[in-house]
């Protein structure tokens, strides 16, 4: 019985530490839908074994790299967290992968996700780099909250049976950039998950603020081509409640005046994080 209990639990590690500071949002996203989540500064992670600490990635399922300003994001949003990580822990980084886990980049997690090279990872290969997030267009930081078109052809285990999602965005450097070989590729494979969207689903075609930040075809996330790690920009984590969305009065006043009752008050975020969950289960 014990052993069978340990196998249905779903065990997430969300980063923490030197900047990052959207972790208690998603460890909380994650115990919603379902996990048993913990938050591990990244030296637990890196000086563990040294410090008698039990925090490894092999206990974990799922990790997520989250939101904020990692090293402040000096040199580059999310360079140095990159560089950290690969020189410290990039062989139990690789072996998470290569044992058919889940990895999720959100905002400063995805800029540290590309310059690690674990997204695109074009035929598997998980140590090159090919795109980037850069400055937004506008120069400045943003902090609006976006439509997004998802991929139903996508093999993203997070975003399945999803086509669209209304989540905020935070950040100063968010524009996707590639080689338009590499776009070619990425929209081949279907890899190119969410895409900024126009109210009508359509692609925001670069329209500020729809588009935030300028990103080349409006790329707001992609995947690697087994759908197992995830990076984009936006913050679905922030959309936990539905009381986090600037519309919910109105749209309680609605139900209200339709005779109707909130069926379900948990944000539309917490969909991506319990697709995650439901996944491991059926996996593992």
């Amino acid at each position: 019985m014990e052993d069978c209990i340990k196998m249905k639990t779903v065990r997430a590690l969300v980063l923490t530490g030197y900047g990052l500071n959207c972790d208690y949002e998603t460890d909380y996203a994650l115990k919603l839908a379902g996990a048993e989540s913990h938050r591990v500064h990244i030296n637990e992670l890196i000086m563990g074994e040294k410090w008698g600490s039990a925090a490894g990635l092999d206990d974990y399922q799922i990790v997520v790299f989250g939101g904020g300003f990692a090293w402040a994001d000096d040199h580059g949003a999310g360079v140095i967290f990159a560089a950290k990580l690969r020189f410290n822990i990039g062989e139990q980084i690789e072996r998470f992968i290569r044992q058919g886990k889940l990895v999720m980049g959100i905002c400063n997690g995805f800029q540290c996700l590309v310059n690690l090279g674990l997204l695109p990872a074009f035929k598997n290969n998980y140590q090159e780099r090919r795109v980037a997030l850069l400055t937004n267009d506008h120069r400045n930081y943003i902090n609006v909250w976006v439509k997004l078109r998802l991929n139903p052809q996508s093999p993203c285990v997070f975003t399945e049976n999803m086509d669209s999602i209304e989540v905020p965005v935070r950040h100063g450097e968010g524009k996707f950039t590639a080689e338009a070989e590499d776009i070619k590729q990425l929209f081949a494979d279907n890899q190119v998950v969410a895409q900024y969207a126009k109210e009508s689903g359509e692609p925001a075609d670069g329209e500020w603020p729809l588009n935030p930040n300028g990103a080349m075809h409006d790329i707001a996330g992609i995947c690697d081509p087994t759908g197992r790690i995830f990076g984009l920009m936006p913050h679905p984590e922030a959309f936990n409640h539905f009381t986090n969305h600037p519309n919910w009065t109105l749209k309680k006043e609605a139900l209200i005046r339709a005779g109707k009752k909130m069926d379900n008050p948990e944000g539309d975020g917490i969909k991506l994080f319990r697709n995650a969950v439901e996944y491991i289960k059926k996996t593992f």
